[in-house]
């Protein structure tokens, strides 16, 4: 029997969601966690670390943890990043401390990263669920980066070029979801963790079985 997020009880799954650059991941993610249910109760975001600068928008501990190339370099060089990856010449990485005790307390925890990060993911914990969100055409992804004002012409080619070369690693990902409409996406991503919480290989039936006797 499948134990209440928190109880500690039932370890979470570790779900990792790459795409594109402009995909809507975090609105997908974000969406998913608005919902009813068990699945969509238990589900985290983790905070990434970066060196990047902070937009105008975001908020500190809520979209990352924003810190200097010598702090980031120490996070990696102390072993206190699960994953870290350089993308657009800035660095991003995931806090392992946090995740594993997110996960032990029975929330399903996501990490939207890169390709790099992710790989490096799937290497050194084999249990991982790695997803890959891609936008309904390549014209699609090309309108929402443009919708980017903020962002420059330059920055929205080298976010596309980017994009290509990920793609083409997709198949080592263990599903895939098309993000046509956030609705319809959200409730995809929350299949994937329902049929991955149905595993054989994570269910405890020794309960079950102690009573099929006499």
């Amino acid at each position: 029997m499948t134990s209440r997020p928190g109880e500690g009880k039932d370890q979470g799954l570790l779900v990792v969601l790459s795409g594109p650059s402009g995909v809507g991941k975090g609105t997908v993610v974000l969406h998913a966690m608005s919902c009813r249910g068990e699945t969509a109760s238990r589900l985290r975001r983790s905070v990434s670390v970066t060196t990047r600068p902070k937009r105008s928008e975001e908020v500190e501990g809520r979209d990352y943890f924003f810190v200097p190339a010598e702090r980031f370099a120490e996070m990696t060089a102390e072993g206190a990043l699960l994953e870290w990856a350089t993308y657009l010449d800035h660095q991003y990485g995931t806090p392992a401390e946090r995740v594993d005790q997110q996960l032990g307390q029975g929330y399903d925890v996501v990490l939207e990263i890169e390709v790099q990060g992710a790989m490096q993911v799937r290497e050194r914990r084999s249990e991982a669920v790695l997803i890959y969100m891609l936008p309904p055409s390549w014209r699609a992804l090309r309108h929402r980066l443009a919708g980017r004002r903020s962002e420059s012409a330059e920055l929205q080619r080298r976010r596309l070029e980017v994009a290509q070369q990920e793609i083409s690693h997709i198949r080592g990902y263990d599903y895939v979801i098309v993000n046509d409409r956030v609705s319809c996406a959200a409730r995809r991503f929350l299949a994937i963790l329902e049929a991955e919480h149905s595993r054989v290989a994570r269910t405890d039936a020794s309960t079950f079985l102690g009573g099929s006797r006499g």
